[in-house]
Order: C-alpha cells, then structure tokens, then sequence
C-alpha cells in the first residue's frame, strides 16, 4: 500500500493498543483445574468460544464472558465457578497499553483524526482510553452499536457516524477475525495488521503488516 493519509484512522482496541490478558487470567483463574500442559490448548478453547459468543443478537459483555466461560468448562469437564467470569469482566478496564502504542499514537493523533471501534461495554472503554493518553475524535463501543465485530453493523455504526465512506478510513488491527475481514467485506481497501502473533498472515484481505504501532506514522508518511 502506497503512503495513504485518511480522514479517520480508526483501531481496534483490546488486543491491538491494550495488551489483552485474557490468556493469562485464564491461566491464573483455572490453574487448580487445568494442568500446565493443558493449559495452551484451554485459552485456544476460551477465545474460540468468545469469538462464537458475539457472532449473534448483541447482548452485555459481562454475558459474553459468562457463556464462554461456561461452555469451556463444560467441553472440559471442570467446575465452573461464577466468580470466574466476573473477575474476568471487571479486570477488562484496568488493562492498559502495549509498551509501543502511547508515542506514536500522540504523533499520529496531531496530523489525523483517531477513532476506536472496540467490543466493549461503555463501563469498560473509557477506562482503557485514557489509558492510551493520546486525544481520540470518537470512540464507539459493541453497546452503542448492539453489535459486535466481526459483524458488518458494528463497522456501519462506524461509517455512519463519522459520516464517511469505507476509501476514506485506514483500518488498524492485530486481528483478521475480529477486524480484517469484516472491513475487506465493507470496503475498506485501507488496512493495517499489526503483526503481534495473534493470527498467522492472511494476504488476500490486503493489508499493509507493522510489527507494533511504532510502524504507523510511516505508513500515513509521517
């Protein structure tokens, strides 16, 4: 992709800017239940089951969790414990940055609007923003939108209140599920991967790869 300067950048949020700790909250939550050698394929099992959680009709993100969690212990035949699934939730917004986002966010933000489209709660986002310092022209939440990525209505709430056309975004994430694929199918040629070992490449969706975000102020020429 050649230099590209948007109207709007927009960002996924957790996993992406906010180091998502959901693999080691699992970790530490069911290490009574699950052996160390298990463990890998158990927070593989977690994150497949909340992708199949927000595939439908939106609901809260607290009952998000609370199905995965539920479902996972089922398939693996463990107690479930609900105290689980709300400490999950309630850790969401004390999580902050990857240690490459805070700088070249700033940078970015003084020539480019910013925007975040995040599978968050309202409770939840603001927290982790201002964990990020720099200033963001809107953040939309999964709630706001009753939608949740890798669904097409969470991207049109998006475009809708900007009030601009997919060829005028840049679309950043570390994420084809969740993010990538949803905005190739919308028609955002416009797009980032930022390579943090999430998912493996996927080159037919289009895609300029940065390793961190400390790679984006080149990608808009700055």
């Amino acid at each position: 992709m050649s230099v590209f300067k948007p109207k709007y950048i927009s960002f996924d949020c957790y996993g992406t800017l906010i180091f998502f700790e959901m693999a080691p909250m699992a970790q530490k939550l069911f290490a009574d239940r699950i052996t160390p050698e298990q463990m890998p394929q158990f927070v593989k099992d977690f994150s497949a089951y909340r992708l199949d959680e927000v595939l439908g009709a939106w609901k809260p993100y607290a009952e998000v969790v609370r199905n995965a969690v539920t479902r996972l212990c089922k398939l693996w035949n463990i107690e479930y414990r609900d105290e689980d699934s709300v400490a999950i939730y309630n850790a969401v917004p004390t999580w902050g940055p990857h240690p490459d986002v805070v700088e070249p966010l700033k940078k970015v933000a003084k020539e480019i609007p910013l925007v975040i489209l995040s599978n968050a709660m309202n409770e939840q986002i603001h927290h982790n923003v201002a964990n990020l310092e720099a200033p963001f022209h809107a953040v939309y939440t999964a709630e706001q939108a009753q939608a949740y990525k890798p669904r097409l209505q969470a991207f049109e709430y998006m475009l809708d209140n900007l009030g601009c056309n997919p060829e005028d975004i840049l679309h950043v994430s570390s994420s084809f599920r969740y993010d990538l694929m949803s905005a190739h199918d919308i028609g955002i040629k416009n797009k980032v991967w930022v390579n943090r070992g999430h998912e493996p490449a996927n080159p037919f969706y289009g895609y300029t790869e940065i390793k961190d975000i400390s790679g984006l102020p080149g990608v808009v020429g700055l």
